[in-house]
């Protein structure tokens, strides 16, 4: 029933030469944008280690159900009912992740905003490749988003099916295969946003390359894992 995905990161960069604020280019200022969306992306980041811990307690409670079976009615309510906790706690730091999307990519828009000021047709180009795949990095977020909220929906119908006494083994079946359809859409929803994040982040040094700006990188791409 689960599933493995690895988060992508957009990368940081430390600024070696940077002119003084008053006198800033138009590449410069964006520079300044595009790392602020780093740092707001860092929320994101934050809830990946966190979910692993929530989602490794919940694959172990699953798994304590089903050595249990039905006959154990009364653990396997107690067990279900905290799974059901679990699913909660994966909804708000879920909830968190977007948000922290969201809120960077409301920054880096105001970068984008400013790529038609770009005086060199080399730096602009850059910059427009730059800004779609940022634009298709965030509708893969929205996806994988949607993707794993259905997910969650349908562990969490799981655990109040497993409530039921009555519940019948085709239906336990029905629903398990249900879930496990979900986690192979999350599953592609995930590959195709990494794969948007490894992009964005070759072609944002490629901008800070034409444009001169002298940057070093903290790290390239960072990732973190969480199983679901």
């Amino acid at each position: 029933m689960l599933g493995k995905r690895v988060f992508a990161y957009i990368s940081a960069v430390f600024l070696l030469v940077l002119a003084a604020c008053n006198n800033q280019s138009t590449s410069e200022q964006m520079y300044e944008h595009l790392e602020e969306a780093v740092a707001l992306e860092e929320a994101f980041a934050e809830q990946q280690q966190p979910l692993v811990e929530l989602e490794q307690r919940e694959k172990e409670i699953y798994n304590e159900i089903i050595n249990l079976g039905m006959e154990e009615f009364d653990q396997v309510e107690e067990l279900s009912q905290e799974a059901i906790s679990i699913i909660d706690e994966r909804e708000e730091k879920l909830k968190t992740e977007k948000q922290s999307i969201e809120d960077a990519k409301e920054e880096f828009d105001k970068a984008a905003e400013m790529v038609d000021e770009l005086e060199e047709e080399e730096v602009k180009g850059k910059a427009e490749e730059m800004v779609s795949t940022m634009n298709d990095r965030y509708q893969a977020y929205q996806d994988l988003n949607e993707s794993y909220t259905s997910a969650l929906e349908q562990d969490r119908t799981l655990y109040e099916l497993l409530q039921n006494q009555e519940l019948k083994e085709e239906e336990l079946r029905k629903q398990i295969d249900t879930i496990n359809n979900q986690y192979d859409e999350v599953i592609s929803a995930n590959q195709s946003f990494n794969d948007y994040t490894e992009q964005y982040n070759q072609l944002k040094q490629s901008f800070y390359e034409a444009a001169g700006i002298d940057v070093e990188y903290d790290e390239a791409t960072e990732s973190g894992e969480t199983e679901e």
